[in-house]
Parts: structure tokens; sequence; C-alpha cells
């Protein structure tokens, strides 16, 4: 038989699974709606695993389990559906509109000419800066009322993840509202008098160490975890100790009278971190357009693939998923998820909803836009 006759074959099978894809999911509405009416949960485990058992059985060995992923998948969209009709009269997630110029105390790891500083002039023009020295003071400020809203990095273009801030974002209760990028130019500085042969300890947080290790390797240098990178700037430049270094700011390093042995010493020129403003409120701008959300998945087969299936039939576009590992767990993980779209669109809304109903653990961390562009 010639290809073009196989084809028209096929094409003639894909048309009738086409009319019966169709006929299915109008079965699946009336369904749903009997579901609604009598009160009835829509994922029913036992005749999904029945469904499945049954195509199983009708197919050859070779295909059996190709045959389960297709049923699988077509479920996944029948329940997605039936989410939508649930759920169709529900409002969206209630919020209020942010108002960063009405800001009185915005809470911020560091000092004075830390990134984090820098990130928050750019977006607080009234609002005073609180210094804290721990990221999780920054998280415990804005959750006991000290602070209006607080500002931490979340990653990096270079060495990825702040993953403090991804575990203290699941440990409170807090919305990221804003978010903001800020270029990032490490400098080497040391005391004054002193000189690059004669560093021997560099000290930083450990993602500007990260961002400089070839720097660091080059010369030798032993690296040293700091808090942060201002208050590692603010402690050589109090140490007695001549043979050691800071890397940080360029106006972190002028702040504490610090001589810059080397400047922009990272790894890639093009060097950015991401901020995040958050906040004891749920606050979403008219124009927030990324929403964030984290969850857990059950240990089986296809999970994160049925999890993706469901952002697809939404028409909703990922824009970043990572797993963390989740605490006194046997290696079982958090997924972070960021995607395109805004809490009042009915989609959005939608999937939340279907997301909080099927997993045992989904937390909604707040939608929001990038700012001071």
């Amino acid at each position: 038989m010639e290809l073009n006759q196989l084809r028209e074959q096929i094409n003639d099978v894909d048309d009738k699974i086409t009319e019966l894809f169709v006929r299915r999911m109008s079965l699946c509405s009336e369904v749903s709606k009997y579901k609604l009416q009598n009160d009835m949960p829509i994922f029913q485990e036992d005749r999904e695993k029945a469904v499945l058992r049954r195509i199983a059985d009708k197919c050859p060995q070779e295909l059996k389990s190709s045959s389960q992923v297709l049923y699988q998948t077509i479920m996944d969209i029948s329940k997605c559906r039936q989410y939508s009709e649930f759920f169709a009269d529900r409002n969206t997630i209630e919020y209020q509109v942010p108002d960063f110029s009405k800001a009185c105390k915005v809470a911020v790891p560091g000092t004075s000419g830390s990134f984090s500083h820098i990130a928050c002039t750019k977006l607080f023009k009234n609002g005073e800066a609180d210094f804290y020295d721990h990221f999780e003071d920054v998280f415990e400020s804005v959750d006991k009322g000290l602070a209006d809203f607080g500002i931490v990095p979340i990653a990096n273009s270079t060495a990825g993840s702040v993953s403090t801030t991804y575990e203290l974002l699941k440990k409170y209760d807090l919305k990221i509202c804003g978010t903001t990028k800020i270029r990032i130019s490490h400098c080497l500085a040391a005391k004054k008098g002193s000189k690059l042969s004669e560093i021997v300890i560099v000290y930083s947080h450990e993602q500007a160490l990260a961002q400089c290790s070839e720097f660091i390797k080059k010369n030798g240098f032993k690296a040293h975890g700091f808090a942060n990178t201002a208050l590692a700037a603010e402690y050589v430049s109090k140490s007695d100790a001549g043979d050691i270094a800071a890397l940080c700011s360029q106006e972190c390093a002028e702040l504490n009278g610090l001589d810059i042995l080397a400047t922009d010493v990272v790894n890639a020129k093009e060097n950015f971190t991401k901020f995040i403003i958050i906040s004891k409120q749920t606050l979403c701008s008219q124009n927030a357009d990324i929403v964030s959300v984290s969850l857990s998945l059950p240990h089986e087969r296809s999970a994160l693939y049925r999890l993706l299936t469901k952002f697809s039939v939404a028409g909703l576009n990922l824009l970043m998923i990572e797993s963390r590992p989740l605490a006194n767990t046997d290696f079982d993980a958090v997924f972070y998820l960021d995607f395109q779209g805004s809490i009042g669109d009915p989609q959005v809304a939608m999937l939340i909803n279907e997301l909080e109903q099927d997993l045992s653990y989904f937390k909604f961390l707040g939608n929001y836009e990038e700012l001071g562009q």
C-alpha cells in the first residue's frame, strides 16, 4: 500500500476519533451536571481506575501502557471541563490593589547599599527601609505587622534560585505582590590600604560567592558564607584582619569606607537578581500578569505530566517550574510554579480551585506584575 493511501486511512481514523471525543466530552458534561445536582465529588478514584483497567484489558500487551496514558489524559481533560462547570458561578479570589507610595516601613535584609536596599529604593520612594540581618527576620517583620512590606531576592540569572526565600514562602502565610530585577555587579572590597595579593578569605552571601566563583578560584581565595553581602562588607570594615575582603555592591563598599580592589567580578556580565515584594494581605494590581503557586504531587506515574495537562487545557503559559525537597520527608518535593495570568480571569480562578480540591498541599503565593522596568 502506498504512503498516501496509509495517510488517508489515518485521516479517516482521526476524523472518527475526533467525533467520538466530542461525543465523550458532551456525555462528561451531562455527568458533571448530575454530580452538581446530587452534591457528588468530581474526582472518583475507583471509577477512574476501573476505566483504565478496562481499556488496558482490551489492548494488546505492547499498547496497554500507552492506552492508559491516552485515556488518563482524556479523563483529565474531562475533569478540567467538569471543574469549569462546578466553579462557573464562584467569585474570583478577593484582593486589594497595592499602593506602594503609602508604605511607611519596608523590611530589607542587610544594610544601606545592599542590593536589596537598591531594589527597595527603586520601588519605594517614600518608604523607610528597616534593616534586618536575616531573610527570616524580614518575613517575621511583615507577618507581625511591624513593616508594611518586605523585599527579598528570590532568583539570580547566574546562580539560580535563592533556597532560603522559597523555604520561607512555604513557612509563612505571606503573599507576593510585586517583583523587580536589578543588574548585579559585585566588586571585591577590603580595608583601606589592602592589596589584592594580600587577600586570603572572601566573605559574602552564598549567592554572591556562586556568581563570582570563577574570580574566587582564579585568585585562590577561600570563600566564606555570610548572611548577606552588605553585612559581609560591614564585617570586613570592622575587622582587624588585613587578609579578608567582601563581595558587595560598589555603593556598599563606599558606605563602609572600603577600598575597591576589583570591579565587576561576576562570572556572567549580564547578571540579574529578581526580588519579590511580600505583604500580609493578598494585593493585586490591575496589570498583574504573573501568578505564583506552590504544591506537592503524589508519588504516582505521570503525576507531573497530568499537572501540566491542567495548565494546557486552561490555555495558561507556564513561566517557571522547579522543585525543592520537603523537610522531614523521604525525598518528597514541593513544586513552585509561575504562570501568566490574573486571578480576575475565570480560567485562572477555576484552575486554582481545581488544584486546591485535587492536591493534598496547595498554596496560592500571589498575583503580581514586574515593577520599575
